[in-house]
């Protein structure tokens, strides 16, 4: 009987013995590329950080963008209505030398309706 318990010592022993040897050899070969993908996490993870910044630096400036076009579209309405109401008064006096006529030369009729018109 003692002569099956040291063999089944030594078997155990054995065992552990490759139990402790095959972790080893598994730890040399696996964590150098363990490491390697930590590492390419890592970079991703910075990648994808500088990626959201510039996203959100885009939306802000895009928001900018938004805005100064809208303050632009709102000026330009404001002109367009003061170009109308100025314009009306343009109109009516262009209006006013069609209509009125001269005789003679058209050139001189021409002058006189536009130096009348001027005050002149």
């Amino acid at each position: 009987m003692n002569g099956w318990v040291t063999r089944l010592a030594g078997a155990g022993l054995l065992i552990l013995i490759g139990m402790m040897a095959g972790t080893w050899a598994a730890t040399g070969h696996f964590r150098p590329l363990l490491d390697d993908q930590q590492n390419k996490a890592t970079q991703c993870i910075a990648a994808r950080d500088n990626l959201s910044g510039l996203a959100q630096e885009q939306g802000r400036a895009l928001g900018d963008l938004i805005l100064a076009a809208n303050a632009r579209q709102t000026g330009a309405e404001k002109a367009v209505g003061e170009a109308k109401a100025s314009s009306i008064l343009d109109y009516a006096a262009a209006n006013r030398l069609q209509q009125e006529r001269t005789g003679g030369d058209q050139c001189a009729a021409a002058a006189s309706i536009i130096d009348k018109e001027l005050g002149l």
